[in-house]
C-alpha cells in the first residue's frame, strides 16, 4: 500500500469557484444563442470554466487546443482514403454542430488566421456551417454554442483576433481570483491547508507584482495547485514550489535564486529545507 494519501477524485462536474457572474452571463448566452469569447491570463481558470458550465448545462463539450498549423480543415474535416477509396470524416466544430453542445477553441489566436473566418457564419444570426468540400451547409441546433478564448498578453502585431471577429462574442474577461477565493481553490482542489494555500498564494501574488521583470509571464493559480499538490503528497515547499512553479517561470539560475529566497520567506528555512 502506498504511503501517500490518495488523491482525490475528479468527478463528472468540475468544480469552480465563481469570482463574479460569469455563470449567470454565460447560461444567458447560451440560451439567446450567442457566442462567449473568454480572455484571461495563462492558468486563470478559463477551461476549467467551460468545462464546468458544461456539466452544469448537461452539454457534451467538444475542445480543441488550437496551434499554429491549425487549418480550417482540421476543425471542419477532410477526406481520408482507405481500401475502399476516399471518404469524409467530419472535424470537431462539424461534429459538434451536428450533435449540438459547445465547442471550445481554446487559445484560438495560435491558429492559422485563415481559421477564424469559417467561424463567421457561426457566430451571426445565421448560424450556419458550410462544408464546401461535400457541397454542405449545417444549421446549427438551438443547443450549440461557440466558445473560442486566448491571453491577451501573447497578443501582438502578427496574432490577435481581427475586430471583425471580436465583434460578433460576447466577452468574459478573466483574472486571477481574489486571494481568499485563490487559497479556497488550491485548498479544495487538493487538500492543503488553509494556512499554507494561503502562503502559496503570496508567494503567487509576490510574482505576478515583478512578472514584467524577472519572469516573461506570471504564475496562474493552476500552477499553485500543482505546487500544493506535491505538499500534499509530502514534498518540501521549497521542492514544491521551485519544481511546480518557478522552473516553469525562468531558466535563469540567478532568478530562479533570487525567487527561491521568496519562497523561503514565506515558508520558513525549516520548511523550504
Amino acid at each position: 500500500m502506498s504511503a501517500f494519501p490518495e488523491k482525490k477524485s475528479r468527478t463528472a462536474d468540475p468544480w469552480y469557484l465563481p469570482t463574479g457572474q460569469e455563470e449567470q452571463l454565460f447560461e444567458t448566452a447560451w440560451r439567446v444563442q450567442r457566442p462567449i469569447l473568454l480572455k484571461g491570463p495563462t492558468g486563470c481558470g478559463k477551461t476549467r470554466f467551460v468545462e464546468h458550465m458544461a456539466a452544469r448545462l448537461q452539454l457534451p463539450q467538444v475542445t480543441v487546443a488550437c496551434h499554429d498549423d491549425l487549418s480550417a480543415a482540421d476543425l471542419v474535416g477532410r477526406h481520408l482514403i482507405n481500401k475502399e477509396g476516399t471518404y469524409w470524416v467530419d472535424g470537431p466544430l462539424t461534429q459538434a454542430v451536428r450533435q449540438g453542445g459547445i465547442c471550445y477553441l481554446d487559445e484560438v489566436i495560435e491558429a492559422r488566421k485563415d481559421t477564424t473566418v469559417i467561424l463567421h457564419a457561426l457566430t451571426d444570426d445565421r448560424r450556419t456551417l458550410f462544408i464546401d468540400r461535400i457541397g454542405e451547409t449545417l444549421v446549427a441546433p438551438a443547443a450549440f454554442m461557440l466558445v473560442i478564448s486566448y491571453n491577451p498578453g501573447y497578443q501582438h502585431a502578427l496574432k490577435g483576433l481581427k475586430p471583425s471577429t471580436r465583434q460578433r462574442f460576447i466577452a468574459l474577461s478573466f483574472n486571477f481570483p481574489p486571494p481568499e477565493k485563490e487559497a479556497e481553490i488550491i485548498h479544495v482542489e487538493t487538500g492543503l491547508d488553509l494556512q499554507r494555500a494561503g502562503r502559496l498564494v503570496q508567494l503567487g501574488q509576490a510574482l505576478r507584482r515583478n512578472a514584467q521583470q524577472d519572469i516573461e509571464e506570471p504564475p496562474g493559480t493552476r500552477l499553485l495547485v500543482a505546487a500544493a499538490d506535491l505538499m500534499q503528497q509530502g514534498c518540501s515547499a521549497s521542492l514544491a514550489c521551485r519544481s511546480a512553479i518557478l522552473e516553469s517561470l525562468s531558466d535563469d539560475s540567478e532568478t530562479l535564486g533570487a525567487l527561491m529566497t521568496v519562497v523561503a520567506a514565506l515558508f520558513g528555512h525549516a520548511e523550504s529545507a
